[in-house]
């Protein structure tokens, strides 16, 4: 893959949509891989940065099929769940009983200071480069001041099409200053899976606060 690219819109059209064709067309094969994958340190990444017990409302951003919305209403959080396949939402909504919004993510059109945290687990990282600040600033500002944003995305660098999928792979260093730029603060970054070697952890999970 190209380490950098510059896509009009068309182009950003054409791998916005390349990329949710595919999760439609894979929507069960992708709930099956995923529903009993372990988030759990990733959740409570988001949650202990608040008072325990807060009921929290919540934006699930990439929410796929609705697992981590099915979590968090689970422990009593009011949680809305966004995502650009159609097929992904309907599962959601089924699953969950929540609020889906259907957006693209280049595409939003989020409530201003509404969450208290979104959590952005393996979803960002389909965003390209050249809009992540953007869609950042958009997730920033549909947070309460003072709101978190947890994220987490394949480390790596370039961006490309890869196995139909749109992917754009950072560092900490380069995803830090993005979020900066959009205006958070990094409170803590951690790799993934818990205790490999740095080799061997190719996701990169990130708690950031509104700032």
């Amino acid at each position: 893959m190209k380490k950098t690219l510059t896509l009009s819109d068309s182009q950003l059209n054409m791998v916005s949509q390349t990329t949710l064709s595919h999760y439609n067309q894979n929507a069960q094969s992708f709930w099956q891989g995923t529903k009993d994958h372990d988030v759990t340190q990733n959740y409570a990444a988001l949650l202990t940065q608040f008072d325990a017990g807060a009921k929290l409302d919540i934006l699930d951003f990439g929410c796929g099929p609705g697992r981590d919305v099915s979590y968090f209403k689970s422990l009593g959080h009011r949680v809305v769940g966004l995502d650009g396949s159609l097929e992904f939402c309907d599962m959601a909504r089924e699953l969950t009983g929540c609020e889906i919004l259907n957006q693209s993510f280049l595409e939003l059109d989020l409530p201003r200071n509404q969450f208290d945290g979104v959590f952005a687990n393996a979803s960002l990282f389909h965003v390209p480069k050249q809009s992540l600040v953007n869609v950042l600033t958009q997730i920033k500002d549909s947070l309460k001041p003072g709101g978190i944003l947890f994220s987490s995305n394949p480390r790596g660098s370039g961006e490309g099409m890869n196995n139909g999928r749109y992917g754009n792979y950072i560092e900490f260093e380069e995803a830090s200053a993005c979020l900066n730029e959009a205006g958070f603060e990094v409170l803590s970054h951690y790799y993934r899976p818990q205790g490999l070697p740095l080799e061997q952890q190719p996701w990169l999970a990130i708690v950031s606060r509104r700032v």
